[in-house]
């Protein structure tokens, strides 16, 4: 199951535990909280605002709001190299 911005639900460390997943949660991770916000950024734009299905369908993938959503765990190369990884799963579902 992938996430609208393109994770890989299974491989994420909150799946399962305290994440059913961004469509079931509504974007609502806990993770918004700490950037002052109620809802991911990348789902509100992609499913709430432009109402796609996931942001492949986003003539600006990867946008802003993939590379300013950094976890400060990474490097800015993990980061990168995360981006470019949720961008080809996401062209592989057009």
């Amino acid at each position: 199951m992938l996430s609208p911005c393109g994770v890989s639900c299974e491989g994420c460390k909150d799946f399962g535990g305290t994440c059913a997943g961004c469509r079931a949660i509504a974007g609502k991770v806990y993770w918004a909280g700490y950037v002052g916000l109620d809802t991911c950024p990348m789902y509100e734009c992609c499913i709430n605002e432009k109402g796609y299905e996931h942001c492949g369908h986003c003539e600006k993938l990867p946008c802003r709001i993939y590379y300013a959503t950094q976890d400060p765990s990474t490097t800015d190369e993990e980061h990168i190299d995360g981006i470019n990884k949720r961008v080809a799963a996401l062209k592989e579902l057009l």
